[in-house]
């Protein structure tokens, strides 16, 4: 296979570009020239038998253009067959055809044949029809064939290209052409084709996972600035709260040790599912093509996106856990340590997932940025911090049951604070109780409340599969 692909790359001229990232049309990556072959190239390690193409010269100047079309030129001379449509063929372009399918507006027939060298069979064709005026020495044979088959000629001239084609010899041996392949040969058997894509479900989630892979590690600046974004967030709250979470005899002191947990959960929440955003959205572009030549369906891909974020993810918690929590002096404990590591990897990973699901339920990502940062603010109010939960106005208190920053914040706090009964406040009340008393967060819910967190992240991924497979936005 990968002899295979080096072969196609070669043929299509790509082997210099084999590490290039493709980027986006007009910004970055490869132009559009390159990305036309690697568009033909991507369609060749297929191996198909007939190829179509819909102007791949369009948008092209002239050198590109004849760039794209000796690619073709050498597709073709591999024996495979190329039916491809084009707009305004220089000569050199008009004269690397084989065949020509020439049709009058209406759809009508008027040429079917070959065009021979220098396009001499279609010029004698033409030229044998009484009236039509000679082509001209060095003339463009594309450009000459349009302006003698206008309605404006038919008119002047009194014939009907079309009539003309179905009387002629080229026409009847055209038919006969036509009859003579469309009959299966004796013991030969229509096709059928068990699935309909080549590979089975696990093998199209390794090949749609490893290609993420490959986007991402040739994408650094996306995981970087994550990376780098949840650093110097993680500085700056471990230094401005420095050594806070041993301090719990004072309300002002506790609260400001909870506001830096909540603080955190939204900015560097809502920073991944804002910069997936425009990852996934272009991401689904491709998708959209590659699905489309039945390469792989829609799951798989979704599994490959969903599970790649996985360990960067890991990652950014493994970093900011371990700055923010050394730094703010929380117990250091195995089970506080670990469930603090657990919902904030998790908290990570609904946010990252909420925001690629607004992707797939939205047409691009800049629609999707609006929507999702309403539900931010709404969030942001009922995660239970602003307003405590047994202070919410009891008809609403349903929501801050459906807010996922609100059970975020229910398991940090409960497991840093929800046990300790050595310590009081200035009252005397015994931190455990303010914790339950106020936020209404208790100890031994922890199991539901890490239940609930999962579920969150699961049920994200759940609808932004759901959603890549069944919302289409493509233009066409």
């Amino acid at each position: 296979m990968q002899m295979f692909v080096e072969e196609v790359m070669e043929l299509v001229e790509l082997t210099s570009l084999r590490g290039a990232l493709v980027g986006l049309p007009g910004v970055n990556g490869l132009s559009t020239e390159q990305r036309k072959r690697l568009t033909i190239a991507v369609e060749l390690v297929a191996n198909p038998s007939i190829i179509f193409m819909d102007e791949p010269t369009s948008g092209l100047d002239a050198r590109a253009a004849a760039i794209v079309m000796r690619t073709v030129r050498n597709t073709v001379d591999t024996g495979r067959t190329v039916v491809c449509t084009i707009h305004q063929p220089s000569i050199d372009i008009f004269e690397a055809f084989d065949e020509l399918f020439l049709m009058k507006r209406g759809g009508e027939e008027i040429y079917v044949g070959p065009l021979g060298h220098n396009s001499c069979h279609l010029i004698d064709y033409f030229e044998g029809i009484q009236g039509v005026r000679k082509i001209k020495d060095g003339y463009n044979p594309a450009t000459w064939m349009l302006e003698v088959t206008t309605l404006a000629q038919e008119d002047i001239l009194g014939i009907n290209f079309a009539e003309v084609y179905k009387n002629s010899d080229l026409y009847q041996r055209n038919k006969a052409l036509i009859s003579e392949l469309s009959t299966p040969p004796p013991g030969s058997k229509d096709l059928h084709f068990p699935t309909q894509f080549s590979q089975s479900f696990f093998t199209q989630c390794m090949a749609c996972l490893w290609k993420q892979h490959k986007s991402y590690w040739r994408n650094p600046s996306y995981t970087a600035t994550r990376i780098f974004f949840t650093t110097v967030i993680a500085l700056i709250f471990g230094t401005i709260f420095l050594n806070l979470g041993k301090k719990i005899n004072k309300r002002q002191d506790l609260f400001n040790s909870l506001g830096s947990m909540y603080a955190a959960v939204l900015f560097i929440g809502i920073q991944n599912g804002q910069t997936v955003q425009p990852i996934v959205d272009v991401e689904r572009t491709v998708f959209y093509r590659e699905k489309a030549a039945g390469m792989y369906s829609a799951l798989p891909y979704a599994f490959a996106q969903v599970l790649i974020e996985i360990p960067h993810i890991f990652l950014q918690t493994v970093v900011y856990g371990l700055i923010v929590y050394s730094l703010i002096g929380f117990d250091w404990t195995a089970a506080k340590f670990f469930w603090y590591m657990f919902f904030m990897f998790f908290t990570f990973m609904y946010f990252t997932f909420y925001g690629m699901m607004a992707v797939a339920m939205t047409p691009n990502s800049d629609i999707a940025a609006i929507v999702s940062t309403a539900f931010y603010c709404i969030w942001n109010i009922f995660a239970g911090f602003l307003i405590p939960r047994p202070r919410i106005p009891i008809w609403w208190r349903w929501y801050s049951w459906a807010c996922p920053v609100a059970w975020t914040l229910y398991g940090l706090v409960a497991s840093q604070y929800g046990d300790i009964t050595y310590a009081t406040l200035e009252d005397g009340e015994v931190v455990q109780d303010y914790i339950r008393r106020y936020f209404g967060f208790r100890h031994d819910y922890l199991g539901y409340v890490a239940t609930a967190v999962v579920g969150f992240a699961v049920l994200f991924a759940f609808v932004f599969a759901f959603s890549i497979k069944v919302f289409n936005f493509q233009r066409r």
